[in-house]
């Protein structure tokens, strides 16, 4: 699936089960192509107050088409824990669960540990993953499941 989108772009839906799914995690996890295995649409579009948004009424997650690709990817992770999770809203409890979710698919635990190696810094770290701190912050101060 190519990560350039048109202004407009939907991606076709399946009905899948929302709980046996496995996903590559870190730089191998496609969230366009885990959205289509939720059956969640995902529409690039102009936004003009956030940088993406669940509708759960409809199934659908709106991305703003000013995002860099890589950008894009981070947005959407983080919706379709929204999706994945089925939050009906997005108050403060559901941004962290969302922000976890995201963390857990985008950041390989494997990869992290390689890189506490031989690189201490967390900004370092944050830019060799290809997260945003918040998202880092997310996965290292979440519960242990």
């Amino acid at each position: 699936m190519s990560w350039r989108r048109s202004a407009v772009q939907r991606v076709p839906t399946l009905s899948t089960s929302r709980t046996n799914l496995t996903t590559p995690r870190g730089r191998s996890y496609d969230p366009w192509e885990h959205a289509e295995l939720l059956g969640i649409e995902v529409i690039v579009r102009r936004l003009r107050t956030a940088n993406g948004r669940w509708f759960p009424e409809y199934g659908q997650i709106l991305i703003s088409d000013k995002l860099r690709v890589g950008q894009q990817r981070l947005v959407l992770a983080h919706e379709i824990g929204h999706g994945a999770l089925m939050h009906p809203d997005d108050r403060p409890k559901h941004e962290k669960q969302a922000d976890q979710f995201a963390a857990r698919n985008l950041i390989d635990p494997e990869e992290l540990a390689d890189l506490y190696k031989w690189c201490p810094d967390e900004q370092k770290i944050v830019h060799e993953l290809g997260v945003t701190t918040r998202l880092f912050r997310a996965f290292v101060l979440a519960p242990v499941a």
